[in-house]
């Protein structure tokens, strides 16, 4: 085996691509940024019990662990960064009010969660905290998506969802912890023949509300029919309600919106409405998100939450990068203050400019244009 292979769902990026996903990048943290969200750059590795909670069971057989050499405790390398943003609001920054928090940077998984997905996502997102009404839900979905448009993805399909409706149900219905964890399996997998058989014997309104679970995925019209045949709980009422107002709200900026009320994505900590971008040329969600107002408990304050992330490489998939722009290359120089000026000058510009090295062959420079000494002055002219 050659030494210099990667790992399986690893690899490199190289030139172009690597400066397709730095200026989404950049777009996208900009863009936070002029909306309030102040970013933060949370350690690569912690220990183990801090990065999983709040989260469940959901990260933990994502997470490549090591031991600690000086603490000898479990550390994680990072799988998701909303835990770790969870964390700096709550023991870190400990403000009473609103706190806005974006981040850009690897995580890594130990499997992929798809078969053209890496290991090492390059996860970008933004958290809000401190406030629990639907004016906050519907801010981070509509900074999805802007993240998405000014990352040059169009044409975006929204999925919303509320793990209320089901929670709602198990709740009225009394059912069991160990039962709940069984359901939530198989609905978040769509299985509705082993749905039908843990519903054997439940109650009939119960099991018929579970079993219509799967079908309620569709356009605006699924709502009334929720609203007609499931039970009328208050969790549920409210959930139907603001994902009625949320299809209002976002129509007027997105192209196409259903609703699936049987998508539990993340439901361990989830508990509030969530929501999934998707666009054409890739059959994962390419913007996931959602409100998780429990998440903060174990650093001491469990704030109200929401907030999105998404993968930039995956996103940079979607969008056909620009080629590399070609530089101007000067000539090697020793102490010529002219020249030097008016390389400097180009630089801050934002132009490339590469000087060449004594003994390189020109050629071997990835420029178009080149500057020369023009009657006294350095002029740039094209090669």
């Amino acid at each position: 085996m050659q030494n210099w292979l990667l790992p399986e769902y690893v690899e490199d990026i190289l030139p172009v691509e690597a400066l397709h996903i730095e200026v989404m990048r950049r777009q996208i943290i900009d863009l936070l940024f002029v909306h309030g969200y102040q970013q933060v750059i949370p350690p690569l590795l912690e220990y183990v019990e801090s990065l999983l909670s709040g989260s469940g069971s959901d990260m933990d057989l994502h997470m490549f662990k090591v031991i600690d050499q000086l603490s000898g405790r479990m550390m994680g390398l990072r799988a998701d960064m909303t835990p770790q943003v969870a964390r700096i609001d709550g023991h870190l920054l400990n403000s009473d009010g609103i706190t806005r928090l974006c981040y850009a940077n690897s995580v890594l998984h130990t499997v992929p969660s798809g078969i053209t997905q890496t290991r090492e996502p390059l996860q970008a997102g933004a958290e809000l905290y401190g406030h629990s009404g639907l004016e906050s839900d519907l801010e981070v979905q509509r900074l999805m998506l802007q993240c998405l448009s000014v990352s040059g993805v169009n044409k975006i399909h929204l999925d919303l969802g509320h793990v209320a409706v089901f929670r709602g149900l198990i709740k009225g219905a009394g059912i069991s912890r160990e039962l709940e964890i069984e359901l939530f399996a198989v609905l978040q997998a769509k299985d509705v023949s082993t749905l039908k058989e843990l519903c054997t014997k439940l109650q009939r309104h119960t099991r018929e509300a579970l079993m219509l679970l799967p079908q309620l995925y569709g356009d605006k019209k699924i709502l009334a029919d929720a609203i007609k045949r499931l039970p009328d709980y208050p969790e549920i009422r409210i959930a139907l309600n603001e994902l009625s107002i949320v299809e209002e709200e976002l129509k007027p900026i997105v192209d196409e919106i259903a609703f699936d009320l049987a998508d539990l994505r993340g439901y361990h900590y989830h508990t509030g409405m969530v929501f999934a971008a998707y666009a054409n040329g890739c059959s994962n969600a390419i913007g996931l998100g959602g409100r998780y107002d429990e998440i903060g408990k174990a650093f001491g304050r469990a704030r109200p939450a929401t907030g999105f992330s998404m993968d930039l490489r995956e996103l940079s998939r979607l969008v056909k990068p620009q080629a590399y722009p070609k530089g101007i290359r000067a000539p090697f120089h020793k102490k010529n203050k002219e020249l030097e000026n008016m390389i400097q000058q180009l630089r801050r510009e934002g132009q490339i400019v590469v000087i060449e090295l004594s003994e390189q062959k020109s050629e071997s420079l990835d420029c178009d244009r080149q500057l020369v000494l023009h009657n006294g002055q350095w002029i740039v002219e094209e090669i």
